[in-house]
């Protein structure tokens, strides 16, 4: 089913949560102590249109089957939120019902896409077990897409998932957690570009500022990262998306969106264009007017 959106920069890769609703139970220690605190939709309106984002894609946050509904009713009662990526538990026997009933609740034709928080598993090939893979595949008849949030050494894993199930899309979020703080680019470069080489793969730009080190990062620090998805990828397979408001650990929305732009700088506008706005358009099925 598809969705509506004006024409504008798409955010395709941002949160929110309320405490009081539920514990982020990641959230923790000094060092993430600001995110410590509710995120709600509302707080992001504003910067959003101060900054020309026109619509947005609400990602999971964690892996417990009530957040989607919520999600999904937020998304439905939004004139900014055009899609939401939620989670449901893969490796369960019943993955379509489960995403059957997810589309048919309040909100359901706002689902685009599934996540799962495979940068926390222990097993660095969970993403091939039997019964991941079948879950996988229910996602793909569901005509979803799959969020991949994966750290450098699972992304062997996520190649060889793609690879047997061609007819799934998978999104790379948050360019797989390259270590830019410590200036290393390879072996991260080396499977990224062999994932990408993949035709069902696609890589969100986010998530770059709070993977450098948070308080003395610049562009130039991000330009060789940036730079390699670009090249592996190409602009039709690159989306931006903000990461609010884990991007407030490094920087502000508005700051996200000008250094995308300044990492695209070098690009014709068509091609920053896919990159800001025809990109996820295609991918998670939402349509301009």
């Amino acid at each position: 089913m598809e969705r509506n959106t004006a024409e504008g920069v798409i955010d395709a890769h941002h949160h929110v949560w309320d405490l009081s609703v539920r514990d982020q139970d990641w959230i923790t220690g000094p060092e993430l102590a600001p995110l410590r605190r509710d995120f709600l939709l509302a707080d992001l309106e504003s910067q959003a249109r101060a900054a020309g984002v026109t619509a947005t894609v609400l990602v999971q946050t964690i892996d417990v089957p009530e957040e989607t509904p919520e999600f999904l009713a937020l998304a439905q009662d939004s004139d900014l939120v055009a899609g939401v990526v939620g989670w449901t538990d893969l490796t369960s026997p019943d993955v379509a019902r489960a995403l059957a009933t997810l589309r048919e609740g309040p909100g359901g034709e706002h689902l685009v896409g599934i996540r799962h928080q495979v940068q926390g598993e222990t097993d660095p090939r969970w993403l091939v077990r039997p019964d991941v893979l079948r879950g996988l595949t229910a996602v793909a008849a569901a005509g979803l897409v799959y969020d991949l949030v994966v750290r450098p050494h699972q992304l062997a894993a996520a190649q060889e998932a793609a690879r047997l199930l061609p007819g799934l899309t998978f999104v790379l979020d948050h360019a797989g957690k390259p270590p830019i703080a410590s200036g290393e680019l390879r072996p991260w470069a080396d499977a990224v570009r062999s994932l990408a080489l993949l035709p069902n793969t696609v890589c969100k730009l986010s998530g770059m500022v709070t993977e450098a080190d948070w308080d003395r990062w610049s562009v130039e620090d991000l330009q060789p990262y940036a730079n390699t998805v670009l090249d592996a990828f190409g602009p039709r397979r690159m989306m931006f998306g903000s990461d609010w408001p884990v991007c407030r650990l490094a920087a502000t929305y508005a700051e996200v969106i000008d250094v995308a732009r300044e990492l695209t700088a070098a690009l014709h506008p068509a091609e920053c264009r896919e990159i800001f706005t025809g990109t996820a358009l295609r991918t998670y099925g939402l349509t301009s007017t």
